[in-house]
């Protein structure tokens, strides 16, 4: 269940990232319909049409091809693109956290107390070691 959560999750950010949302599924068939024109028309491989729909190509297209703005109005993500953030927290029962047990230790020939930790035993505080 939570491996479904986690992939509709992160195809929902990664469509909503690109600007892609439901009413472009919808108007693929016009983007298809305007790359089959664009290659009988002008002979533009399928990677010249989006790069002058979506890319590099899209303003001097724009300026050549008055014409044709209509049918470009209707392709898929040439809408504004809207930012919002979104934050999800889930809590998960499975995360375990240690004890942290302190020892005092006492030495006769001093007079102080020196204090170790359970970290020091568990490797957490190590010196950096060369390489």
């Amino acid at each position: 269940m939570r491996t479904i959560f986690t992939v509709i999750l992160s195809s929902i950010i990664l469509f909503k990232s690109v600007g892609f949302t439901v009413g472009d599924i919808f108007q693929l068939d016009d983007f298809i319909e305007h790359a089959q024109y664009h290659n009988t028309q002008y002979g533009d491989t399928f990677f010249e049409f989006v790069s002058k729909h979506y890319g590099e190509l899209k303003s001097t297209h724009e300026k050549e091809h008055q014409e044709e703005r209509e049918d470009h109005e209707k392709l898929p993500c040439q809408q504004t693109v809207q930012v919002a953030s979104t934050i999800f927290f889930i809590q998960s029962s499975e995360i375990k956290l240690n004890t942290i047990e302190y020892v005092e230790l006492r030495d006769v020939q001093f007079h102080y107390t020196s204090s170790t930790s359970s970290l020091h035993s568990q490797k957490f505080l190590q010196p950096p070691r060369l390489s």
